[in-house]
């Protein structure tokens, strides 16, 4: 049996109006929104066909159909359109528009802005970073005896911390201090920064607790960025979906959020396009019933990491994928920065 154009755009009629109203769909309303020009009798026998083929389930012996992953893989793979309109386009251009440098503060923004705009729940994997180079390093002064160490790396990530300083320097010899040390530092990793300060201070003109507070910044940017992590958003946009209403299953996906190694693997970069997971394919026994959607973006000179969304099978595929697309563009223009 083949899937001809017919089958096809039934198959289509069917996955929109179940995405829309959660309903199985039935032969008589498929006859008036499909525009087919067939008879209800036509359609009925091509569901039939459809569900032969594995492409619809029949819930009930009196229900119409509603469709299996089969059919949201071809969906997906065959049938999509436009999902975005273009206003729509215009508010995730300007989700960033602050040009918020601090990488937390971007990741933290864009799993509220991926929550907010699909009302799924969000995901996003920051990369590891173990590697990460120093790219400039900043002190300005804040009051007499002190001053803020900012450390721009690579990646682009930005680190700051107030550290006390000698109240016999002053805005210049700060600037002097800095700039020096960052072309001493230029190119090393963190860990070599790290290694190198402690034996430094004492045979510098730098002052030591400068180099102390770097080495410590350092230290503490090192062992933020040894490990992927996944930031999840909007967990509980879950609970508003009829699918979730049972408490059991509801639990399940809550208990599938905690299993932060589970998530690590799911959301890893296969390549570089949007990767989408349907019931089985997530690898996760409590995440059989739903979709999860990646996209990856890249952080600095080449650190990849990606953007995602959890939710039903049931979702709107064409939105979802064309948001988290446009938000990855978004993500990747603001961290891939050079830091110089």
């Amino acid at each position: 049996m083949e899937m001809d154009e017919r089958k096809l755009r039934i198959l289509q009629a069917i996955v929109d109006d179940f995405v829309l109203n959660n309903t199985p769909v039935g032969s008589r309303t498929l006859s008036k929104i499909s525009g087919l020009g067939v008879s209800s009798a036509t359609i009925r026998n091509e569901m039939a066909d459809l569900e032969e083929m594995g492409y619809l389930i029949q819930p009930h012996v009196s229900a119409g159909r509603i469709p299996s992953d089969k059919a949201y893989r071809l969906y997906v793979n065959v049938l999509l359109r436009n999902g975005l309109r273009e206003e729509e386009r215009d508010a995730i251009r300007r989700v960033f528009n602050a040009r918020v440098h601090d990488m937390e503060d971007v990741i933290t923004l864009c799993a509220q802005t991926i929550s907010d705009l699909t009302h799924y729940t969000a995901l996003v994997l920051t990369p590891r970073q173990s590697d990460l180079k120093i790219a400039n390093l900043h002190l300005v002064p804040v009051t007499r005896g002190s001053a803020l160490l900012i450390i721009v790396t690579d990646s682009g990530v930005v680190r700051d911390t107030t550290i006390r300083v000698s109240s016999a320097l002053d805005s210049d010899a700060l600037y002097a201090i800095g700039r020096m040390l960052t072309e001493r530092m230029k190119g090393l990793s963190l860990r070599q920064v790290r290694e190198m300060l402690y034996g430094y201070a004492a045979h510098s003109d730098a002052d030591a607790r400068v180099l102390s507070g770097i080495a410590e910044l350092a230290g503490q940017m090192e062992k933020q960025t040894d490990s992927d992590r996944v930031m999840v958003g909007g967990a509980h946009n879950i609970l508003y979906y009829p699918e979730y209403a049972q408490v059991s299953r509801a639990r399940a996906f809550m208990d599938a959020l905690e299993d932060k190694k589970a998530l690590v693997q799911l959301m890893r970069p296969e390549g570089e396009g949007i990767t989408v997971r349907i019931g089985e394919e997530t690898g996760m026994m409590e995440l059989s019933d739903c979709s999860v959607i990646t996209a990856p973006y890249r952080v600095g000179r080449g650190y990849l990491g990606s953007i995602g969304i959890i939710g039903p099978t049931r979702m709107n595929y064409a939105r979802t994928i064309e948001t988290l697309d446009m938000l990855a563009q978004e993500l990747t223009d603001i961290l891939s920065v050079s830091g110089t």
